[in-house]
């Protein structure tokens, strides 16, 4: 038996009915997923990688994208994490499979920061100049490519990189209708601001007349009360 067979059994048989039950309620959008908990996901995904670890890079690759292909959430968490544990060996035309990935089955929130807040924040944290790919995503028609651009600069941002890039990529969606794209460039300005408090700050002040309520709510959320305060007045 293959491993993605293998894989699909498992999780078929770790199906937890009140996890099944409630899963849809976090999503706008129809998703699909078997219903199984994120700790046994989890659980499967380390299992599974350490039969294929020694496999090369490409090999692992088709293995993640044979996951995402078949749109379960818990197969694209698990082909997301395979994914990010061969950082160590990612080149530069890496960028261009987790480009194709995002384009052809990210479709949900979830399935758009499981990929890029680990696998491709750690890729542009080795190679910084893809920044400039990420910027040319904020001009997507596709939401998720969008949103994309901004969550993959999570951690990079909670350890105090990129800042001037962070702004830039801010200023591109700034003006964006989509709650999710909104909430995720708010998500990457209030990681910053755990470094860079008074830049983010004066970045919101700055633009609160025209930024989004929910963008804004959500990069002052680390500030101190009477910074918050400041932010929210009319």
């Amino acid at each position: 038996m293959d491993i993605t067979t293998a894989l699909r059994n498992e999780l078929k048989q770790q199906v937890d009915e009140k996890t099944k039950a409630s899963f849809q309620r976090f999503f706008k959008e129809e998703v699909k997923g078997y219903g199984v908990k994120a700790a046994d996901v989890i659980k499967l995904a380390n299992k599974y990688f350490k039969e294929i670890k020694k496999k090369d890079k490409k090999e692992i690759f088709t293995l993640c994208e044979q996951l995402f292909k078949s749109d379960y959430s818990e197969e694209a968490f698990i082909a997301a994490e395979w994914a990010y544990r061969l950082h160590d060996s990612y080149i530069p035309a890496d960028f261009e499979t987790f480009e194709t990935w995002i384009n052809k089955y990210i479709n949900n929130w979830a399935k758009c920061d499981t990929l890029c807040n680990h696998a491709i924040g750690s890729f542009i944290e080795k190679y910084p100049g893809f920044i400039e790919n990420l910027k040319g995503w904020t001009k997507s028609e596709n939401r998720w490519v969008k949103r994309a651009a901004a969550v993959s600069l999570i951690l990079p941002a909670r350890n105090g990189k990129f800042l001037d890039d962070i702004f830039e990529i801010a200023d591109n969606l700034l003006l964006d209708e989509d709650d999710l794209v909104q909430k995720g460039y708010g998500w990457m300005l209030k990681e910053a601001s755990r470094n860079h408090q008074g830049e983010v700050f004066n970045y919101v002040m700055n633009h609160k007349k025209n930024m989004p309520r929910t963008a804004l709510r959500y990069a002052i959320e680390k500030m101190p009360q009477d910074l918050k305060s400041k932010a929210m007045a009319r």
